[in-house]
């Protein structure tokens, strides 16, 4: 599998590559910003996984990603977001994205997923992993879950979950719906705004009531 790590501190991207270069067999490289990671990606006829910063001078991890996506058809993503891993509310089973201080276990376990994952596999996220990413980096802007044929978008406002909406619900209803979808594919774009306010409580205690609903909803199934 070839694996481009983006980051912008040359010598934490090079312990990551002798990482992975250490525990895998994967051709790895390191580019230290979107612009080289651009130029890397013209020059290369494959990636199947793109470990990036979420955020750093010269990177955006979500934008590189949706290009670099354009480039190779099936590309799997990490991502490595600015804020510690204490203040993470939630824990995801399977995670992409990893804070400081990285878990190098679960990291080398996600490259083993990517590396598995058929050929042009979606590049599916948990949605409480792509919710608590962008909250917690307090982002704004448009996020647009998809799963099959559903598809749903949330809007926040400097880390807080406005607005939600599906082609059946607006607010919590539309979150909670979303939630029920589990791993998705989605796209973010920071220019949209919010076209109406419809959640106001803080984006963890709707966001755990959304992850506790869908825990009751699987117990109901399994008991039926």
């Amino acid at each position: 599998m070839e694996l481009l790590i983006v980051h912008h501190d040359a010598e934490m991207g090079e312990q990551l590559v002798q990482m992975v270069k250490d525990y895998s067999a994967h051709e790895c490289d390191l580019a230290g910003s979107n612009a080289t990671a651009l130029d890397w990606g013209r020059r290369h006829a494959r990636c199947s996984l793109l470990l990036t910063q979420l955020e750093a001078e010269g990177v955006d991890g979500l934008a590189l990603g949706a290009m670099l996506s354009e480039i190779f058809s099936g590309l799997q993503s990490l991502f490595l977001p600015a804020y510690p891993a204490s203040e993470q509310r939630f824990v995801v089973a399977n995670t992409k994205v990893f804070p400081e201080p990285i878990d190098g276990e679960a990291l080398l376990e996600a490259v083993a997923r990517a590396d598995s994952a058929t050929a042009n596999a979606p590049d599916l996220f948990h949605f409480a992993d792509i919710l608590q990413m962008c909250c917690l980096s307090r982002r704004s802007g448009a996020i647009q879950m998809v799963r099959d044929k559903k598809s749903g978008i949330l809007f926040l406002r400097g880390g807080t979950i406005v607005h939600a909406e599906t082609a059946a619900a607006l607010g919590k209803e539309a979150l909670f719906e979303i939630a029920a979808w589990e791993n998705v594919e989605f796209a973010y774009d920071r220019t949209v705004q919010p076209p109406m306010e419809t959640i106001t409580i803080p984006w963890d205690e709707v966001l755990l009531d959304a992850v506790e609903r869908q825990k009751l909803r699987k117990l109901i199934q399994h008991r039926a």
